[in-house]
């Protein structure tokens, strides 16, 4: 892991080694994710899906996540474009520091909805996104709901949810609020991107589990009317993370998807 400086930001940087010769994987993670949260039961997902393709890979930290640099300490920090500025400004910019072109991006929850919207505009090899959102359900509002009174009810310390994002976040009030608290604003209600998903045609792959907490079907649905050439898993037994419910069969789909992709 290092960090390295991306418009005037330090992030935190994991890069894994793979062949030259084929497009590497960017890997988005969640709302609530980083680096070390990738490594979930034992398992380090991105560095098993890059063996397995045979690919490189980058795994970061978006601001104020994980070890990369926070955020002011102040509520309310992200705007509802927040998704829209990290995909089209800061992925850019830190594929430019790296010197990467024409990436496979691999995305979860909020993670995939910014990979579907630099894919709108920008070239990838392929876009993999694992339970996105292109628009707002009740569903997630109330989970997220949720989450906020369980971070609320204990301290880093005693456990529950703070005490487990504490062991991934320097930052961990900040990580969890700045992700929160946009998600409950009034001007998150409308966020819809199914016109920018109209705009890709880079080789799409979309997984979702059927008992997510965060989304229904409709999100897949919505994805595909807007760009007819996606695929679609759909997991049974599974939630919100494909790659920790059913890390062997999201592997494996994912590893089936790239096989004709360089």
């Amino acid at each position: 892991m290092h960090l390295i400086q991306v418009n005037g930001c330090r992030l935190e940087v994991r890069q894994i080694a793979g062949s030259q010769r084929l497009a590497p994987l960017v890997f988005l993670h969640e709302g609530l994710g980083s680096v070390s949260l990738w490594t979930q039961r034992g398992l380090n997902w991105p560095q098993a899906v890059c063996q397995a393709t045979g690919r490189a890979g980058v795994v970061y930290s978006r601001r104020g996540y994980g070890q990369s640099e926070s955020m002011v300490a102040s509520r309310n920090q992200l705007q509802p474009d927040y998704m829209h500025h990290e995909a089209w400004v800061i992925l850019p910019a830190l594929l430019a520091q790296l010197q990467i072109q024409n990436p496979v991006l691999v995305g979860h929850s909020d993670g995939a909805t910014i990979a579907l919207l630099h894919a709108s505009r920008w070239p990838v090899s392929a876009c993999i996104a694992m339970a996105p959102h292109v628009l707002v359900e009740d569903i997630a509002l109330g989970a997220i709901s949720a989450a906020k009174m369980a971070f609320e009810a204990t301290d880093s310390v005693s456990g529950g949810l703070r005490g487990r994002l504490a062991k991934h976040h320097a930052d961990v009030d900040g990580a969890f609020w700045q992700w929160n608290d946009v998600w409950l604003s009034e001007g998150f209600r409308s966020f819809d991107i199914r016109p920018d998903c109209s705009c890709i045609t880079a080789p799409l792959l979309l997984i979702q589990g059927l008992d997510d907490e965060y989304g229904t079907l409709l999100q897949l649905d919505e994805i595909a009317r807007a760009a007819p050439h996606a695929q679609q898993i759909r997991l049974a037994q599974c939630g919100h993370s494909p790659q920790r419910d059913q890390p062997i069969l999201t592997t494996a789909a994912v590893t089936g998807f790239l096989r004709p992709v360089l």
